[in-house]
């Protein structure tokens, strides 16, 4: 089922200080993007984070599940969406690992 606009809106207002923060709906669900890299997936109404050696250790014992059929594990983050300041510190770190997107060819 796909994730409802109300959800994505909630968890982007979250993440707010992060960084420069961006969706974009695809085939029903949500890539959310910092400083212009994906960090995380809404599917299902569910919050799926792009996993890294940083975010691992910041949230201690992370659920790890793919976020649709076929992809590779993310982090679940469930209890912790209400969580403003967590989160944001969750996402900046994320971003902060993650390497720059490359370049798309004309």
């Amino acid at each position: 089922m796909p994730s409802d606009q109300s959800f994505v809106d909630f968890v982007m207002d979250q993440m707010q200080g992060a960084g420069a923060l961006a969706h974009r709906k695809m085939f029903g669900e949500y890539a959310v993007y910092c400083d212009g890299k994906v960090v995380a997936l809404v599917c299902d109404n569910r919050l799926f984070v792009k996993p890294t050696a940083g975010g691992r250790a910041y949230i201690r014992r992370p659920v790890e599940e793919p976020p649709y059929l076929g992809a590779k594990a993310y982090f679940l983050i469930e209890d912790r969406v209400e969580n403003r300041d967590w989160l944001r510190g969750l996402v900046q770190l994320t971003a902060r690992e993650l390497p720059r997107p490359k370049a798309r060819r004309k």
